[in-house]
């Protein structure tokens, strides 16, 4: 017998559990543009399978995926490269910070995952490589696959990660050093910054990882972005390194495969079921949102619907 879940009273009791509860952390400060986001933004919205939605909070409000963006340039480059991409990026967590440096030396320029800053830095010069304008072309890629024309980049966003990235710069160079980034770092710095930048919503985050929630979504008339076997591994990998070095706690108390931004955002997938994005911009010491976290960890343990 099919038990219905009534999804939008359990958001809501949790929601206000969660927004009554302390909220600890602090915004992400070494990106100027992110540090004076309103420290108590808090949203939710869950898209099901057959496309009914449930929202509470500031779930309509955009603010900057961050590295949820990274989930979305992988694709990209899984659907046109295949298996090949595996041959300069890895599949393995990192165990490490996500802006780290020492595997790289250890592992010959080749990033541990494509989830981490260095991987999703080889993803983007992938990308370069194979489209006319890596960023036209990724956003009008997202746009298509959202189903949402309005979709932007935010250009302050970019130039305040630009004028901070020195982490990120010494990262596109020591893979450029050993060989594995093909373009001008430069350019590949442009584009992985304006790909951070990119502003949704909760509700637009769940209608654009729709793809990862039913192995058959269409994203154009005649062509679906990944085939079955490549949604396993991307979900897996979103299971396993998702979170960079919180991974593991993630996947123990969530039990779902997702992807975290230091923009406070936390998009999960329960394939076949449902996809779910939080929105709340104070960070634990890992860089994952508090919020975002305590609140994903209830609703798996309420609903009983999760992978694990």
């Amino acid at each position: 017998m099919t038990i219905k879940m009534d999804y939008g009273d359990i958001i809501s009791e949790i929601f206000e559990a969660v927004k009554n509860g302390e909220n600890t952390g602090e915004v992400a400060q070494y990106i100027p543009e992110l540090s004076g986001v309103d420290p108590e933004k808090f949203g939710v919205y869950l898209t099901t399978l057959y496309g009914k939605g449930f929202g509470t909070g500031d779930c309509e409000t955009r603010f900057s995926i961050q590295s949820i963006s990274k989930v979305l340039s992988l694709s990209l480059a899984y659907g046109i490269l295949g298996d090949k991409i595996w041959e300069r990026v890895g599949v393995e967590p990192s165990g490490t910070p996500f802006n780290s440096l020492i595997q790289l030396e250890t592992d010959n320029g080749i990033p541990r995952n494509p989830l981490i800053n260095g991987g999703a830095l080889v993803i983007c010069d992938m990308l370069i490589s194979e489209l006319k304008d890596a960023p036209v072309d990724f956003l009008a890629f997202v746009r298509k696959l959202s189903k949402n024309s309005g979709l932007e980049y935010s250009a302050g966003i970019a130039r305040s990660e630009k004028s901070v990235g020195y982490r990120n710069i010494a990262l596109c160079n020591f893979i450029k050093s050993y060989g594995n980034i093909r373009n001008e770092p430069d350019e590949v710095l442009d584009f992985y910054f304006n790909m951070c930048s990119l502003e949704m919503n909760c509700r637009e985050l769940t209608q654009t990882f729709m793809y990862l929630v039913d192995t058959h979504h269409v994203i154009s008339n005649s062509a679906t972005l990944l085939n079955m076997s490549q949604t396993k591994r991307l979900n897996a990998l979103m299971q396993t390194c998702g979170f960079y070095d919180e991974s593991g706690e993630f996947s123990f108390k969530v039990g779902l495969p997702g992807k975290s931004g230091v923009g406070g955002g936390i998009v999960a997938i329960h394939p076949e079921k449902y996809c779910i994005a939080v929105w709340s911009p104070k960070l634990n010491l890992k860089g994952n949102s508090y919020r975002g976290m305590k609140f994903l960890e209830l609703f798996t343990t309420r609903t009983e619907l999760s992978i694990f």
